[in-house]
Parts: structure tokens; C-alpha cells; sequence
């Protein structure tokens, strides 16, 4: 289990897993209760890259969001 950090976000943390390319498992820890279950339930079974090319860039306070967030965790479990 890849655990990441969250920077500029209610949300305090990612917990990711990626298996050959896809995403198995999403859960972002604290911040808005509905959308964070929402975003993590509509990328598990995806492709990782896709998701995270998605998703870069989405802006809701603080120049980031919890998806920016998200696509930043993808990126940084292949690191």
C-alpha cells in the first residue's frame, strides 16, 4: 500500500495501489466525505496513466484539489 501525502487539500492523504497499469484500490483520507468516495470509486479498475492525465491540473483552492492530488500520488508511485 502506497501511502501519499496530500499538500493544499482538505484531504490529508492517498492510499493507492496500482497493479499492472490499474488502479486496485483508491482512498483519500479525510476532506469532502462524498466526493473524495466518489473520485476514488470512479478511478479504481483504471488506468493508471489515464487517470492521472485526467485529473492534472484540476484546481480548487490553493492552486490544487483532491484529483490534482490524486494524480500527483499516481505519478509519484512509479518514482
Amino acid at each position: 500500500m502506497f501511502n501519499y501525502k496530500t499538500k493544499g487539500t482538505c484531504s490529508t492523504s492517498i492510499d493507492l495501489e496500482i497493479q499492472d497499469g490499474v488502479i486496485t484500490y483508491c482512498r483519500i483520507n479525510d476532506g469532502c466525505r462524498g466526493n473524495t468516495q466518489g473520485v476514488a470509486k470512479l478511478v479504481t479498475g483504471r488506468k493508471a496513466e489515464e487517470v492521472a492525465a485526467e485529473l492534472e491540473g484540476i484546481q480548487c483552492r490553493g492552486g490544487t484539489s483532491c484529483p490534482d492530488q490524486l494524480s500527483r500520488a499516481i505519478r509519484a508511485y512509479h518514482d
